[in-house]
């Protein structure tokens, strides 16, 4: 139940301890991402044995311009969990609910805009990328229906990320769930049965976000929600959303430089390796997807806690929820490398038979994600700036992979080295990113073990204590 100012404060990001609490928020979060990187998998290999190696570099050409629907759902979700979890540290919850509806707004406009620049110029977008002509009718027929799912994506996006602000990571779990279970059978209908091709995979990313969509809208109209969405908070505060986009511009950043790095990186595949390099670039992208998904679910889950707890001066349990989440995610990232590795042909052949593209993406597996065991330490370091409300260091990490190093690497590496250099353009980016986080995120961590140490470092903040503002902090951006 919802508590007002003067009254009992109660929320799960209060009352349990740290470790419980990471694996509650966490659990449910690698549910969804679990859920949802099968479905990816799965519908590849649909393709990949009902279409063929043309339709996959279809999915992969196609797949950059999903990423900035992600990343506009981050824009407005990252930056309003980070507001949302601090405010109600804070016991501002007046606050954390404009906030809410704010945020709401924000994905409606963001998704809106999307749509309106993305249909009416697929073609072009679709060849700017990298499509051949071959590959185009598979990847336009594709991107057709998953241009309209942007609209829901958005929305859905920010929504479970505003559940999770909250301590509610279960309603984020069966939205992420819900939605990949019902593309998968979507996609066996549609692609196996009926054989609509990509066409069909297409149609089943629609249909299923907006399913997950609905059910997260009525999470928060039906009054199950911590906070409560109020139509006066939807009118938009210009301040609000101007906090809102300074922290989550971090997050878009870098789906935003995560895509025009893989843009890029599909044009240098094309040129060096051609259409079957492509489609084999897009299956071992889905299975970095599914190996970085341990440093994804400990940061998302981590986020809430932490933000919470800056918000609340607690700094004692700042510091233990992210040492948990580092720790286990850097022993899951290399379980995860000593997997991919040693066995990439197994994999491969998961998806196709044929031994062009099998030998391909072996090949790619075992140089791209070479820096596996890295992407935990840059993941959590991020989301450390994004959850305190650092907005410049969250900017600068997030962009750093795939603008400071990434896209120059790929150029110089590919020039001397042809196709393998494209691949070893990923550990050499990620070896850089990692060493950059540890510069930024230093002076913050000795701070907060500074704050540890004082008086209430580690004891519940007193009932309308302020937020720390990051001027009061000599690690302050």
């Amino acid at each position: 139940m919802q508590q007002r100012a003067g009254q009992d404060y109660k929320n799960i990001l209060d009352t349990e301890a740290v470790g419980k609490l990471l694996f509650k928020l966490s659990g449910p979060v690698f549910m969804g991402m679990f859920v949802q990187s099968m479905y990816n998998i799965i519908s590849t290999i649909f393709i990949g044995r009902d279409v063929g190696p043309l339709g996959i570099a279809g999915l992969s050409v196609a797949f950059p311009l999903q990423m900035m629907g992600f990343g506009l759902g981050s824009l407005s979700g990252i930056g309003g969990m980070s507001l949302i979890s601090r405010m109600l540290g804070a016991r501002e919850n007046e606050r954390a609910e404009k906030s809410l509806g704010n945020g709401i707004t924000l994905s409606l406009i963001l998704s809106g805009v999307m749509m309106l620049a993305l249909l009416p110029f697929l073609d072009f977008w679709l060849r700017l990328i990298g499509a051949s002509e071959e590959v185009l009718p598979y990847a336009h027929g594709y991107m057709l229906y998953v241009g309209v799912a942007i609209l829901f994506q958005v929305v859905s996006t920010s929504l479970l990320n505003f559940a999770r602000a909250e301590g509610n990571a279960r309603v984020g779990m069966v939205a992420m769930v819900s939605g990949a279970l019902l593309s998968i059978l979507f996609s066996f209908v549609f692609i196996v049965w009926l054989g609509w091709g990509v066409e069909g995979a297409g149609l089943a990313v629609l249909l299923a976000q907006l399913v997950a969509t609905g059910y997260l809208a009525l999470y928060y109209w039906n009054g199950n929600s911590y906070l409560k969405v109020r139509r006066v908070n939807l009118r938009p505060d210009f301040g609000i959303m101007k906090e809102m986009v300074g922290i989550g511009l971090g997050a878009f950043a870098q789906m935003f430089a995560g895509s025009l790095s893989v843009m890029i990186v599909i044009n240098m595949v094309e040129r060096h390796g051609g259409d079957f390099a492509v489609g084999a670039f897009g299956i071992v992208q889905r299975i970095m997807m599914f190996a970085n998904m341990p440093a994804m679910v400990l940061s998302q889950g981590a986020q809430p806690i932490i933000g919470f707890n800056y918000g609340a001066k607690r700094f004692g349990l700042l510091l233990k929820s992210m040492n948990q989440a580092l720790a286990l995610g850097v022993a899951l990232s290399i379980a995860g490398f000593l997997v991919v590795y040693f066995i990439p042909d197994a994999i491969m052949r998961i998806f196709s038979d044929d031994v062009e593209l099998v030998n391909l993406g072996a090949d790619a597996s075992r140089r791209m994600l070479l820096s596996l065991p890295l992407i935990a330490p840059i993941g959590i370091g991020t989301m450390i700036f994004q959850a305190i409300g650092k907005a410049r260091r969250a900017f600068v990490a997030a962009i750093a992979r795939p603008v400071l190093f990434l896209i120059p690497a790929v150029f110089i590496l590919a020039h001397f080295l042809g196709l393998n250099g494209v691949w070893f353009t990923f550990p050499v980016s990620d070896t850089f990113t990692f060493t950059l986080v540890i510069i930024l995120i230093v002076p913050v961590i000795r701070y907060f073990r500074s704050q540890a140490g004082g008086p209430g470092g580690s004891a519940p903040a007193l009932h309308g204590q302020p937020l720390l503002h990051p001027e009061e902090s000599p690690a302050a951006d």
